[in-house]
């Protein structure tokens, strides 16, 4: 495991369970003491935890730091894989209606789409640039890339011209992308016009399934756009902290485990 990817766990471990500590963390993750030490150093000064003696505590910020698509295509990517290949089990039957939110989650199932053997019998939309692009590659005629302006970080298309388009359309299921998930927040994002663009899907589409790995649990961003009443499936890996999954399930969420 590479250690962006080890200290992602850590943070959401340390959201949802409070408070950890050295040794149970170094056990966890099959490393030392005194990388587990290095870690918390790294994630103290980056604000995402408080050290304390012997282990870290959650930090109560709102965090707003976003990563380029391809430094997120390369954290958790074998749980995105396997989170993507769970998601295909929510496709609608032929002839219908898909929103594909953008995400690197999102875009392996996008590839993933693109392989099926109804793929294209379903219209799909989506406000994401390279999976609208992989798409149609693939030889999917009724795919529909969102106007508006192209984030470059994230390369998702926002603005007033995709939220007007999506407010006119209906899809039979939403698959969304998040940042960050948390019992009191709920589905959250650094910036405000990826969120509107999300919130619209969720708003205009029968089911909503959550793609969403374990590293983003218990984290908080400075933008909420779902709560947990908005989620129908929540989508995730076997890292995920089991008691923030039951947390989500006596709530009414089907959670999936994809291994």
């Amino acid at each position: 495991m590479y250690a962006e990817e080890r200290r992602r766990q850590i943070a959401s471990l340390t959201a949802v369970e409070g408070r950890v500590n050295v040794t149970s963390l170094a056990a966890r993750f099959d490393v030392t003491a005194e990388t587990i030490r290095r870690d918390l150093a790294v994630l103290d000064a980056e604000g995402v935890v408080h050290r304390v003696h012997g282990g870290a505590v959650a930090s109560q910020n709102f965090q707003t730091n976003e990563l380029t698509v391809d430094a997120r295509s390369r954290s958790a990517s074998h749980a995105k894989h396997a989170i993507a290949k769970a998601a295909l089990e929510f496709l609608p039957s032929a002839q219908g209606g898909i929103f594909l939110d953008a995400g690197t989650t999102i875009s392996a199932l996008g590839d993933l789409i693109a392989e099926h053997a109804v793929s294209k019998h379903w219209s799909i939309v989506t406000n994401c640039l390279p999976t609208a692009l992989n798409l149609a590659n693939a030889g999917l005629g009724q795919v529909q890339l969102l106007g508006g302006n192209v984030r470059a970080i994230t390369q998702a298309v926002v603005g007033d011209t995709a939220l007007r388009s999506l407010a006119l359309m209906r899809a039979d299921v939403a698959f969304i992308g998040t940042n960050a998930l948390t019992l009191d927040h709920g589905l959250s994002t650094a910036d405000s016009q990826e969120a509107a663009v999300k919130r619209s899907m969720i708003i205009n589409a029968r089911k909503v399934v959550v793609l969403c790995d374990a590293s983003k649990m218990g984290c908080d961003f400075l933008v909420s756009f779902a709560t947990i009443s908005d989620i129908d499936v929540v989508i995730t890996d076997v890292q995920a902290p089991e008691s923030f999954v039951e947390a989500l399930r006596d709530q009414g969420v089907e959670v999936i485990i994809a291994e």
